[in-house]
């Protein structure tokens, strides 16, 4: 086994006007960029899965132009998540993992549920929810991450209860979401959105240097001590695990480029 997880940084989605000319190379074909992005970044989190369902051969497309060892998180459908009974999901999970997400293969990532800001915690149903959450697709292992957004989340029933069932929490920094630091499966997911358009890496030299530290703790299996827990008298076992950080939402126009600069930094460039 090996003393560190895979590390992987990337940004969401890979279609956006302002990256042509300054991430992709000018007069770059769009059918080209998801080819060209793939080969500069780790992992894409994609957001067009959450709004509707793509057809298989979208998917095998995907995987065909994206290179070994790359990986696409796919964003969940909102039919699932944006409900007031999550109890009552199970179709709309079984129709969005239905859909095609095999011919990703090896590509396959994470699996992230997202939920409304307004959804409050409620033990029984999320539980519920998370029941009804396959462990594969096909002869696939799933991962699944959820991005829960609302501070009623922030208890240690919560982070007990992901962990029995070993979902990941996203650990979202945001100007207003809740962050949970908390490790509760193989592997950590996090979400930078407090970037800005007028930093050239997105973040800040010092902060890359912060999100570097905490990606290579928690591949290394220890918990990030300059993260609070919700639940800081439980401890995860040690163990490597892989870990995902995404630049989202704010700073948008250099995300890939920040993604680049973490990536340089967690892989020692």
């Amino acid at each position: 086994m090996s003393a560190s997880g895979t590390i992987r940084t990337g940004i969401g989605g890979w279609t956006f006007d302002p990256w042509e000319g300054s991430f992709y190379p000018e007069k770059l074909a769009k059918k080209k960029q998801l080819e060209y992005a793939s080969g500069k970044l780790a992992v894409i989190e994609v957001n067009g899965t959450y709004y509707g369902s793509q057809k298989p051969e979208t998917f095998a497309k995907w995987a065909a132009d994206v290179p070994d060892g790359f990986v696409f998180s796919l964003k969940a459908s909102r039919y699932a998540t944006n409900r007031k009974v999550l109890a009552e999901a199970g179709e709309s999970i079984a129709k969005f993992l239905g859909q095609g997400l095999v011919e990703l293969g090896p590509h396959l990532g994470p699996i992230l549920w997202q939920f409304a800001p307004t959804k409050k915690f409620e033990p029984d149903d999320f539980e519920a929810f998370l029941k009804l959450l396959p462990e594969t697709v096909g002869s696939l292992p799933l991962r699944h991450v959820v991005e829960v957004r609302h501070d009623s989340f922030k208890v240690p029933e919560f982070v007990q209860m992901i962990a029995r069932h070993k979902v990941a929490p996203v650990c979202a920094e945001h100007h207003e979401y809740p962050l949970i630091a908390d490790v509760t499966a193989d592997f950590a997911y996090a979400r930078l959105q407090t970037g800005s358009d007028d930093i050239p890496t997105c973040y800040a030299e010092a902060d890359l240097k912060t999100w570097a530290g905490r990606l290579k703790t928690w591949a290394e299996g220890d918990v990030p001590d300059d993260l609070p827990l919700i639940d800081p008298d439980r401890r995860p076992e040690r163990k490597p695990r892989d870990v995902f950080a995404f630049f989202i939402h704010e700073g948008k126009v250099n995300a890939p480029q920040g993604a680049m600069a973490l990536q340089a930094m967690v892989n020692g460039g």
